[in-house]
C-alpha cells in the first residue's frame, strides 16, 4: 500500500508544478485557463500534502543504541 501512497505522491507533486507553471504562464486575457490550471495546481498540491503527510506519519524509524564501555 505504500507504494500506490508514494506513486500518488510523486504524480501529485509533478501535477502540481506542471499545472502551476501553466497557471503562471498563462496568457492574462485567458481568464478560463489560468483558472482550470489553477484549480488542478491546487489539487495536486493538496493531494501531494495528503500523501506525503501519511507517508511519513507511517515511518518506523529504527534507532541504534551505542553501549559506552
Amino acid at each position: 500500500m505504500n507504494k500506490l501512497v508514494a506513486i500518488a505522491c510523486v504524480v501529485s507533486w509533478s501535477g502540481f508544478w506542471a499545472f502551476g507553471y501553466l497557471a503562471l504562464s498563462a496568457d492574462i486575457q485567458d481568464q478560463s485557463q489560468i483558472t482550470v490550471a489553477a484549480v488542478l495546481a491546487a489539487v495536486g498540491f493538496l493531494t501531494g500534502i495528503f500523501t506525503y503527510l501519511r507517508l511519513s506519519h507511517h515511518q518506523h524509524v529504527n534507532y541504534v543504541r551505542v553501549q559506552q564501555g
